[in-house]
């Protein structure tokens, strides 16, 4: 299973690279905006609907709303980044549903409100990415957050497998660990330093404290994202999204910490530009 992981690892996240550095911006919408589609797709069958039309439906319905955005939004006026920032409100309830978690679930058992929750899940990594991609330094801004994503995730792995004893969280997920997440934030703060001295420099010591303090959010934010879609797959009782991604299951599985972590890498570099 682990070398299964591996190989469609290294299949994934050259894709991703390539999309970042090669596609112009209405290809690079048009390859995420395929992802959250595909990820709608699975969303459905986390929230109950079981029938295939019912779940290309919805599919199709996310597709319709990326559309809207894309015609009716202009990626440089203020809707935008207000669009992209708002997913984070969503967050910061989720992770208070998460922590009280089994208390207050009732709204578990409504597949609209579960399916709702797929609009700034999938539509805030969306619109999040679509900013980015339109940033001076979009290359180096989409590769820093994929690295901190991926870094942190490789940093929670091991830092888990050594220290892990307390659980996180473990009604959700009973493989997070407070270690994992304490290394998946050590490694996300190493990445953004060496990022910073070497691409953005000038950085001011309020700079530096920001760059670190969201840096250590935006993990602990993504967490958040990995174990949200841990509690609809448990609702649902299934054990992945679906079987797209051999060793990894589906296309949420993989882009559930970064659906959590875009809009907080919104904020950062808002914060950084502005300090």
């Amino acid at each position: 299973m682990l070398l299964q992981r591996f190989l469609t690892a290294i299949v994934l996240a050259p894709l991703m690279l390539a999309g970042i550095y090669l596609l112009p911006d209405i290809g690079f919408r048009m390859f995420i905006a395929l992802i959250v589609v595909i990820g709608a797709w699975e969303w459905s069958n986390l929230v109950g609907y079981k029938r295939n039309v019912s779940r290309q439906a919805v599919a199709a319905s996310v597709g319709a709303l990326l559309l809207a955005i894309h015609f009716l939004c202009d990626v440089h006026s203020v809707v935008w980044p207000i669009l992209a920032l708002t997913p984070l409100v969503w967050w910061l309830f989720a992770s208070l549903v998460i922590v009280s978690y089994p208390k207050h679930i009732e709204w578990l058992s409504s597949r609209k409100l579960k399916l709702f929750t797929m609009i700034p899940v999938l539509g805030g990594f969306w619109v999040g990415l679509v900013w980015l991609k339109n940033q001076q330094h979009s290359a180096l801004l989409l590769t820093w957050l994929m690295l901190l994503v991926w870094g942190a995730d490789i940093g929670a792995y091991f830092a888990g497998r050594a220290f892990g004893c307390r659980k996180l969280a473990p009604k959700v997920s009973p493989g997070k660990t407070w270690a994992g997440v304490y290394g998946g934030m050590a490694a996300s703060m190493v990445i953004s330093v060496a990022i910073a001295l070497f691409f953005l420099p000038d950085f001011t010591l309020k700079g530096w404290m920001w760059l670190l303090l969201l840096s250590a959010a935006l993990v602990g934010l993504s967490v958040m994202g990995d174990l949200f879609e841990s509690l609809l797959k448990r609702n649902r009782g299934i054990k992945d999204s679906s079987t797209l991604l051999p060793g990894h299951g589906g296309v949420l599985d993989r882009i559930d910490s970064l659906c959590a972590a875009t809009p907080a890498f919104v904020l950062l570099w808002f914060v950084l530009m502005v300090v």
